[in-house]
């Protein structure tokens, strides 16, 4: 990985991470563009480290919110929600592994996914949940099960299969995406550190590689950035329009990776089964507890 390709794939992480469009996709599309191996060791744990940097921008944009230890109902949503998340990544690791290296399967769900979003507004019309605290634990476990879908169909996007699915709870737009980038925190928190504690166990040597520290921290900040941004930008739109944008995106990007694999700009994985490096294998069953995307 250079720095150049770091600092690229650290932008469209912060860009896409919690918009309904995949920041997995998307950062599997531009690491296929730009010809990168998709079992590099530091590259596989670049991606984890700063979608957790992303993350991190939830808790400070939402910092009363997260550091209210009174409200303790708030921390039980969210344990309830994830839980789902967790026992099917394990349990569909190898179909997970076998996804996340097919860029066809990947564009094709993203296209499906687009087909959703246009869509997705005129489904859930009545909303009955305004407000982030009358969310039940009913509804987390029902927005939890839906996250199931993008470990399942990675491209999915984890942000859209949430907030899909904290609509189809009664959550309005704006508690649904909330709700879904708290959700984020606690998932991420635990495959960061799984992550760069497997790396650490197989391939040492990534940490002992001044550039690659440099590249991580650069990576961590720029993600951070521009999640702050884009998180703002986000509850901003989807409180005025719907998601039909997202959606004819997400149609358009599937149709041109497609078309670019078709006429072999973008070299389709081979058809052999190829055994990745321990912390790429990390990195897959991680991936799917996002969202991501």
């Amino acid at each position: 990985m250079t720095w150049l390709q770091s600092i690229v794939i650290a932008v469209i992480e912060g860009v896409t991470e919690f918009l309904p469009i995949s920041s997995t996709a998307h950062i599997k599309f531009t690491k296929a563009i730009m010809g990168m191996d998709p079992h590099e060791a530091f590259s596989n744990m670049f991606d984890i480290v700063i979608q957790f940097a992303a993350v991190m921008a939830v808790i400070v944009l939402y910092w009363k919110k997260f550091l209210d230890f009174k409200g303790i109902a708030f921390y039980v949503k969210l344990i309830i929600a994830v839980i789902p998340a967790l026992v099917f990544g394990l349990l569909l690791k190898k179909h997970i592994n076998n996804l996340l290296g097919n860029v066809t399967v990947i564009a094709c769900i993203t296209v499906l996914g687009g087909v959703v979003l246009l869509f997705v507004d005129s489904w859930f019309k009545k909303p009955e949940v305004h407000d982030e605290e009358r969310i039940t634990n009913a509804q987390a476990l029902k927005v939890g099960l839906c996250q199931i879908l993008s470990i399942i169909f990675p491209g999915l996007s984890r942000s859209a299969s949430t907030i899909i699915g904290g609509m189809a709870a009664k959550l309005d737009k704006k508690v649904a995406a909330e709700f879904s980038f708290f959700l984020a925190v606690p998932t991420m928190a635990a495959a960061t550190a799984k992550d760069i504690l497997d790396t650490y166990k197989k391939n040492p040597e990534v940490f002992h590689n001044t550039d690659n520290l440099g590249m991580l921290v650069v990576g961590c900040l720029v993600s951070f950035i521009v999640s702050v941004l884009a998180i703002k930008s986000f509850i901003t739109y989807v409180q005025k329009h719907s998601f039909r944008a997202f959606g004819v995106y997400r149609i358009i990007a599937g149709l041109a990776i497609l078309a670019l694999i078709y006429t072999g700009v973008i070299k389709k994985e081979p058809k052999e089964t190829v055994v990745p490096k321990p912390a790429a294998c990390a990195q897959h069953v991680t991936e799917s507890y996002l969202v991501n995307q």
